[in-house]
Formats: structure tokens, sequence, C-alpha cells
């Protein structure tokens, strides 16, 4: 974990070529060949995502290039969660073939909501994992921009949740398309999406949790004499133990 390439707020975190976020001061940022290996160390799926990493949370940021999705659908919060539940197996396949425990959804934590001003559509899933009764949230916001949409996945507890939303939220107020990639930009011409914004939830990105014990994983690491030599990378550490101690079973 200490080995990560590790950006140190305040500075600006780049998401690919499409958007930027303002790090904070004491939060941290991965970029997306960084943010693979963090995910496949916290017992998740490799992929490749920027990582922003709070005091007691983290949150995977993805872009996808679907197009313009058009925001006039309603959304039926019982027929996404049934399609969500349905969709766990596929995920679960990969995970078992990869010694992972399986993730299962459990229902709303916070039924999907769309912001018409921010074009930010939010909700948050209750998860659980097969190898720990302890809850999982997932809490999820889609940024809708003119050639797709930014994916930024929350992990946080439900006791720590209302904190870790707000700062979030305050974290994501730093967020901002590219010029040109702006979803008031949008031009006559553009590819629009095939889909609209129940499909964003139904075919939402995969979940994603912090693996049982993984912090001791790296106390033993430490213990057995690897050494930090850089001064931000104590930061790093220290604060990686707050957040990966409120997520062990």
């Amino acid at each position: 974990m200490e080995a990560l390439a590790w950006q140190q707020g305040p500075t600006s975190g780049a998401l690919e070529d499409k958007a930027t976020i303002k790090v904070p001061q004491g939060a941290r940022f991965l970029d997306v060949n960084n943010g693979s290996k963090f995910l496949e160390l916290t017992g998740n799926l490799p992929s490749n995502e920027n990582i922003l990493v709070g005091e007691t949370w983290w949150a995977a940021f993805s872009f996808n290039p679907a197009g313009y999705v058009k925001d006039d659908e309603k959304i039926d919060p019982d027929a996404l969660l049934k399609d969500l539940k349905s969709s766990d197996e596929p995920g679960n396949q990969e995970r078992r073939k990869r010694g992972m425990s399986e993730l299962f959804t459990e229902g709303w934590y916070i039924p999907p909501h769309y912001d018409t001003a921010t074009k930010h559509l939010e909700w948050a899933l209750r998860l659980r994992a097969s190898d720990s009764n302890a809850p999982i949230i997932n809490y999820t916001v889609r940024l809708l921009g003119r050639s797709g949409y930014e994916s930024a996945i929350l992990v946080s507890r439900p006791e720590t949740l209302e904190t870790d939303v707000k700062s979030f939220k305050a974290a994501l107020a730093g967020f901002d398309f590219n010029p040109g990639e702006k979803y008031s930009e949008f031009k006559s011409g553009d590819k629009i999406a095939e889909y609209g914004l129940a499909a964003l939830v139904a075919g939402g990105a995969a979940a994603v949790a912090v693996k049982s014990g993984f912090w001791k994983v790296i106390l033993g690491f430490l213990a057995a004499g690897w050494k930090i030599i850089a001064v931000g990378a104590v930061a790093v550490v220290g604060g990686a133990s707050k957040l990966f101690k409120k997520k062990e079973s």
C-alpha cells in the first residue's frame, strides 16, 4: 500500500482526459494505474479507476463514454433494486475465480435521486460480503457530461455514512468536466446514449468493498521490516489505518 504513488492534497487530480477534481487537504489521490492496484489490494477486481481517499472513506472514479444521457426519465426504485440483485451473480462468478469473497445487494440505503441543477444522479446500496456480517454501504454518484458520465462510488459504513457523504460531497464540489465536456455544452450531432437515468443505476459499476482483515495484513508487512522512507507516505499510511480499521469485520 505504501508503495503506491499517492498524490497528497491539496492538489488537482486528473480524471483521465475528461475532468479534474480538487484533492482537499488531508485527502489522497491515485491515478488509474495505481488505482487498479489499490482496488486489488482491498479485495476488489482490478480496474483502471482513479481513487480518492478521505479520513474514513474512499471513492473510485471512472468515465463511461456512453454519450449524452437524456435526463427526462422517471426512476422506479423497486424495479431497479430487483435488477441490481439479479446482476450480483455475474460479478460473483469472477470474484470466486479469483478467490475473493462474494458481494450481495441487500437493499437501498438511499433510493435513487436526480438533481436537475447539478446533473448528478445519486443513490446508496446496502451490501453484504459472504465472509462477513458487517454491512457495507456503496454511495454512488453519476455526474453527467456531454460525451458520457463520470461514475463516483463512495465506500463507507452506516455508522459514518452521514458524515462521509457530507465530506464526499464537499470533495465533489471540486469536480469539473474539462472545457468542451460539460453537459450544458451539448450540440446537435453529438452522440446520444442509448439509455436513460434508470439504466445508469441498473447497469451501475461493480460494487466495491474492503477485504476483511486487510489492515492486519499491512501491519504484518510493517512488522516484518518494511520501512516507510517518505514523509508523505507516513501520512498516507497513518490515514489509511483509520480508514481500514473502520472497515474490518
